[in-house]
């Protein structure tokens, strides 16, 4: 048995891959551009796949290929429909991240809430010790507790972003994008309530026909000034160039680890904000704590581990 993992690199080299080299012969490689992604696989029969793009043109000239693991939960870089008609089976890897994702919605938060950057740029420039101050509130920041923070998208992590913002004491309401969640534990709002009355809305959503350019100008303007808009979900949800604006021009503050493009382009107006202080922005790393990964390749391990006893 051939196993073949196509990008490596985006799991890192802290996370111990031994557990495959147990199913047999186990090759990999830390990226994989399009141009390479027939002689990576080349007879393999298992590849493993973040985000290189297996398509009818890939499975059609692999004819050894039996199983593909998607080393994430999101399967939109594999045909699936056209895997099930080769009988290429694909698995995915769900549940890993949603302590991961939630920290990492959480520090940004209150990294923008509490004007984080300007406090630490202003200790380490000498500003206090030159003071004369025990302190500072140039820059006010307020408490979540008694604020309304509203969730895009209720799954797994919504629920338990909800289950966190209740303990600061925020006050949690939802849009489900579905339109079939229905959580008694939480106000279930519409999305133009949602913008206009929420201190913190966070995304935790999928991208698909019903979020692609949720967010645009005219949901951006329902926001109040101050507002903290978290994207968590995937980039697309939000029109980075109209967030941009509402950065700069309607006092929006914005912690970002998502976008439309990834790695981010140079040209993308999120890097080119006036406002910097109000902006956060992380690598797509809100899934990739250290627990994560490893959790997330034990369930990689074990899809195969299924896959080669069902046969």
């Amino acid at each position: 048995m051939k196993i073949v993992f196509l990008d490596a690199k985006t799991i890192g080299d802290d996370v111990s891959l031994d557990a495959f080299t147990e199913f047999g012969e186990f090759v990999t490689y830390p990226t994989t551009s399009k141009k390479q992604t027939l002689e990576h696989i080349g007879d393999a029969q298992i590849v493993l796949t973040n985000k290189v793009v297996i398509d009818k043109d890939v499975m059609d000239e692999c004819p050894n290929l039996k199983l593909i693991c998607i080393v994430a939960t999101g399967m939109n870089n594999v045909d699936l429909d056209y895997a099930a008609s080769k009988g290429i089976e694909v698995k995915n890897a769900a549940g890993y991240s949603t302590a991961s994702v939630t920290q990492l919605t959480f520090t940004l938060a209150l990294y923008l809430i509490a004007q984080s950057r300007f406090y630490d740029d202003f200790v380490k420039s000498s500003g206090w010790a030159n003071s004369g101050l025990f302190t500072n509130v140039e820059r006010p920041f307020w408490e979540l507790k008694d604020k309304k923070w509203g969730i895009i998208g209720f799954g797994t992590i919504g629920k338990n972003v909800a289950k966190v913002a209740d303990a600061f004491g925020a006050n949690v309401s939802y849009y489900s994008t579905s339109g079939a969640n229905n959580d008694s534990s939480h106000t279930r709002m519409e999305l133009d309530e949602m913008l206009k009355t929420c201190d913190v809305i966070s995304i935790h959503a999928p991208l698909n026909e019903k979020t692609n350019g949720l967010i645009k100008k005219p949901q951006l303007d329902l926001m109040k000034k101050g507002a903290v808009l978290l994207n968590l979900g995937r980039g697309g949800i939000v029109d980075e160039s109209d967030l941009a604006d509402a950065i700069d021009n309607n006092g929006l503050l914005a912690g970002i680890d998502v976008v439309a493009t990834e790695p981010i382009n140079i040209d993308n107006k999120l890097l080119h904000v006036k406002n910097k202080d109000n902006l956060a922005m992380t690598p797509h790393i809100a899934w990739a704590s250290v627990e994560a990964r490893v959790e997330l390749m034990k369930i990689v391990a074990q899809n195969i581990k299924s896959f080669l006893e069902s046969k």
